[in-house]
């Protein structure tokens, strides 16, 4: 029901952009099934029969065509935010974002205003065939003039999605697969008030940070809960990627003296590289123990059948968690 609290990531993004399109004219939104079908998972549902084919646009099959539109309407002042059916679809479109949309607004010597955000499912659990699990938020992070949004619950997708579409430069909007109409989830500390792109304490601790995102970060505060008691675990949702709140895992770290990174992407020269990284370099000083990764090995995404083999579970997690604070 609109206008209704939404329980899942689903709702919470379908509403969100019937808001952004009823709010703004210049808003329209493009992908492949997106109208009629309401998208793969049915995210846009209801949105081309309220706003008509005009603003809800169906794309034909090539990612390179409706991120090359849409960086076309982008800099003749709309709005788009397109969608890419599977994260492992994107790279056609590898050239429209990295060589064009994330370099336009310098190339114009920041006098563009880019409002571009594009939409990716992500992620595996899902039981899915080739091409269709993958965490790819590595190769975007990478790339200067791109923000990468990664949420991991309902209100932070909704206020984050808001804060992308006026942003004036390209998001990659990073979507969870398994999360869409999940509505059963880990209890999270209430949320203070901060930075827009800032990451967030989610639950408080004293032995030991675990930095996560997306998906997992329900599997990392599983962990936490179970080993209460035990060890106190205080949990930061990193929520964006790029640019990266590495100051609030600082002050996390600082609190605790331990830090352990969990993310569904491949571990290697992956995002917590990239934070274990920074604590070695700017906070080294507060570590009590050697920081750890806890990610998938360097290796091709498995068929279903394996998938389990391959991702991080609460398990892997409370088992790591454990071995650092022995």
């Amino acid at each position: 029901m609109r206008g209704a609290t939404p329980g899942c990531l689903a709702e919470s993004i379908n509403d969100t952009l019937y808001r952004q399109l009823e709010g703004d004219e210049s808003v329209v939104l493009i992908g492949q099934d997106i109208g009629r079908l309401g998208g793969v998972f049915r995210v846009t549902k209801g949105l081309q029969e309220r706003f008509g084919r005009s603003r809800v646009r169906d794309a034909v099959l090539a990612e390179s065509s409706i991120v090359g539109q849409a960086i076309g309407m982008a800099m003749a002042g709309l709005k788009p935010i397109c969608e890419i059916q599977f994260e492992g679809f994107i790279y056609p479109a590898m050239n429209q974002i990295v060589t064009q949309a994330a370099r336009l607004t310098t190339r114009w010597n920041d006098q563009l205003v880019l409002n571009l955000v594009i939409r990716v499912p992500v992620g595996g659990g899902i039981r899915a065939v080739e091409h269709h699990s993958e965490s790819n938020e590595a190769y975007f992070a990478h790339t200067p003039g791109l923000h990468v949004a990664f949420p991991s619950c309902p209100s932070d997708a909704a206020a984050m999605l808001h804060y992308s579409c006026g942003l004036g430069s390209p998001v990659i909007f990073y979507e969870p697969k398994r999360l869409y109409w999940k509505r059963n989830r880990q209890h999270r500390e209430p949320a203070e008030s901060g930075s827009a792109l800032g990451a967030r304490t989610v639950r408080r601790g004293s032995d030991i940070t675990v930095v996560g995102y997306g998906a997992l970060l329900e599997e990392v505060l599983a962990a936490a809960n179970q080993l209460a008691g035990t060890v106190d675990v205080e949990v930061v949702d990193l929520r964006w990627i790029a640019p990266m709140d590495t100051d609030a895992v600082l002050a996390s770290v600082a609190r605790t003296g331990r830090l352990l990174v969990v993310h569904e992407a491949v571990g290697f020269v992956g995002v917590g590289a990239e934070i274990v990284a920074t604590v070695a370099e700017r906070g080294w000083h507060l570590l009590k123990a050697p920081m750890r990764r806890l990610a998938p090995a360097r290796r091709i995404y498995p068929p279903a059948d394996h998938e389990t083999d391959y991702l991080i579970g609460l398990s892997d997690i409370v088992e790591t968690i454990e071995e650092m604070c022995a």
